[in-house]
């Protein structure tokens, strides 16, 4: 509950005009350090499984503590994610979207690129990095000012001595 422990990341889709689209989202919740996940080819629990297995799978092991996803059938694959990443994962109880707040919040910050109603296959893997270095370089008042990418760079830096 009180974020003391770095490497617990929260999970989502944003989803497009008629749910046709999406894009993964992590944020990490000590630091509010934000992956995202291009999904060109849909967003079935095999691409998001593959996404979210590469995405782990360039943190050092120490940023690998969990993933909390809501209940959405793109986790169905969920087991072999963690045995993949060594990351459990870990499901909300359903209609509780708060147990995942940080993801929540950062989705909200999101929409403010990919609105509502809008085809998000459109977007490239570019574009994706380019919005999710947008995020991490924004200062947050919770972070003291301070941005998700400093944050993240520091926790990295002081485990590497």
């Amino acid at each position: 509950d009180d974020r003391a422990v770095p490497g617990h990341w929260e999970g989502d889709l944003i989803l497009g005009a008629g749910n046709k689209s999406a894009i993964g989202t992590l944020v990490e919740r000590t630091t509010r350090y934000v992956i995202l996940l291009h999904l060109p080819n849909g967003h079935s629990a095999t691409e998001v499984n593959a996404a979210l297995t590469k995405a782990i799978a360039t943190l050092p092991d120490h940023l690998k503590g969990s993933l909390t996803w809501d209940q959405g059938s793109e986790m169905a694959c969920h087991k072999a994610f963690s045995v993949a990443t060594n990351c459990p994962v870990f499901f909300c109880d359903p209609g509780s979207p708060w147990q995942r707040g940080t993801n929540e919040n950062t989705n909200g910050l999101l929409r403010q690129y990919f609105p509502k109603g809008t085809d998000l296959s459109l977007h490239s893997a570019a574009d994706l990095e380019f919005v999710a270095m947008q995020l991490n370089r924004r200062p947050r008042k919770t972070l003291g000012f301070q941005t998700p990418a400093e944050k993240m760079a520091a926790l990295i830096n002081s485990t590497e001595t």
